[in-house]
């Protein structure tokens, strides 16, 4: 059989496989070794083991469950609370300021977490019912929630700048600096976005009049309340910041930054929040162990699916199929664009990463295309699977905090914001700076 008609049995087995319900990871590692036996016979089954334990016992996997524990650490402690609290208190007079600080708690809690449910949840629990009791439209409250979510995975540290760069043979300390500005801009556009639809839905922050009024109130009387909440949090933004300085400055490689930073931020939550009992550690534990397990169980499945691919040449020929277009090279990135977006709409961000690069790797290279620029173009692309159906994981997580809201408010509220993903990548194509300028001013 040829690879083309094979690798077209392989991506129809797996899509089927996926809309059944199945686990990606054992999706794609039946269908890898499916395919292997298929073509290599009983043998093959060594080096399906072989493949699978190999990949996981790297040494630089070892930051990704320390990266989970800390956003862990942050994610169950009151620290999204204590940031709401304070960014209402300095951008709450601005226009639309609520839902504008809401986002920005978003933007900072990111960095703080590396994950975008986490940070949905944290704040839309307590962003998504504030908004809505002063009269902000229900498709504004959970549209840029859920948007401001997906800023997790972009925003340093992030799981998925990790396991690019583990996958790319590229640097994470480059990777997470070049996703600095570039996320910064994404939640600059959100809150222009959001300051525009509360002026289109015919205002905000004042419909409701007199409680409107009353709740400003409580806010004045409750300044010295909210600054307090802003010292809790400062520790956890330097932590971060101290991350970074480490990686950037060549202090310490990205698995010992991680355990340094795992440490302090749980440290940090026991003391500052007073979590002594034995319980909220034990969640915040469990917690990071089911997440870590699931994400490195993708990764070695992914890691065979990406070998057998190559073992029957799959990979070779559709790579070789892709560089014989003799396209313009923008075309070509407008094509791997638009499969990365299909394919996010299906696939969590981790997954496509681990299954596409060893494809798009070589062809970025040959195209002439930065692998650090590509990888904020592919994680913004990927964060709009995240607010659009069919899976859209962050829209599931505010029906579950508002189910009084509808899916399709939820939707509506939340497409707008995709097309300012979009918009985000038109400006890194033709201001390719945006994401490279800070990792070569402060890397070289």
């Amino acid at each position: 059989m040829d690879p083309i008609t094979l690798g077209i049995i392989v991506a129809v087995a797996l899509m089927v496989l996926m809309a059944i319900g199945t686990p990606i990871a054992f999706a794609l590692g039946g269908v890898s070794l499916m395919a292997l036996l298929y073509d290599r016979g009983l043998p093959e089954l060594t080096y399906f083991g072989e493949t699978f334990f190999e990949r996981l016992a790297e040494f630089g996997f070892v930051a990704i469950p320390m990266f989970i524990l800390m956003g862990a650490a942050v994610a169950s402690s009151p620290t999204g609370r204590d940031l709401y609290r304070s960014l209402d208190l300095w951008m709450g007079r601005l226009p639309a300021g609520l839902a504008v600080s809401n986002i920005g708690a978003c933007s900072i809690f990111a960095a703080l977490s590396g994950s975008s449910p986490a940070t949905c949840a944290a704040i839309g629990k307590m962003g998504i019912p504030e908004m809505r009791s002063r009269g902000y439209p229900d498709g504004v409250a959970a549209g840029c929630i859920a948007a401001g979510g997906t800023l997790g995975i972009l925003i340093p540290p992030s799981v998925t700048m990790i396991i690019y760069g583990i996958a790319s043979e590229t640097s994470i300390g480059r990777l997470f600096i070049a996703g600095v500005v570039p996320g910064f801009m994404l939640a600059g556009l959100f809150m222009i976005w959001t300051v525009i639809a509360c002026k289109m839905a015919g205002g905000y922050d004042n419909p409701l009049g007199q409680a409107a009024g009353q709740m400003k109130e409580t806010i004045k009387a409750n300044v010295d309340t909210n600054l307090k909440a802003l010292v809790r949090v400062l520790p956890f933004l330097a932590v971060v910041v101290g991350i970074l300085f480490a990686l950037y400055g060549g202090v310490a490689p990205p698995s010992e930054a991680a355990g340094v930073g795992a440490f302090l931020c749980l440290a940090l939550a026991i003391i500052i929040y007073r979590m002594w009992q034995l319980r909220p550690i034990k969640l915040i534990m469990r917690d990071s162990l089911r997440e870590s397990v699931m994400i490195m169980l993708v990764i070695a499945c992914a890691e065979v699916f990406a070998y057998a691919l190559s073992s029957l040449f799959i990979t070779q020929t559709v790579a070789g199929a892709i560089a014989d277009l003799e396209v313009n090279r923008w075309v070509l990135m407008a094509v791997i664009n638009l499969f990365l977006l299909v394919a996010g709409f299906f696939l969590p961000p981790v997954a496509v990463i681990v299954m596409t690069a060893p494809i798009l790797l070589p062809i970025i290279l040959a195209a002439n295309f930065d692998p650090y620029w590509f990888a904020v173009v592919l994680t913004i692309n990927l964060e709009i699977g995240l607010i659009t159906p069919p899976v859209g994981l962050n829209l599931f997580i505010i029906k579950g905090i508002a189910p009084d809201i509808s899916l399709r408010n939820i939707l509506m509220g939340s497409l707008p914001y995709a097309l300012c993903m979009v918009l985000a990548i038109i400006l890194l194509c033709f201001f390719p700076g945006i994401a490279l300028w800070l990792p070569n001013l402060l890397m070289g």
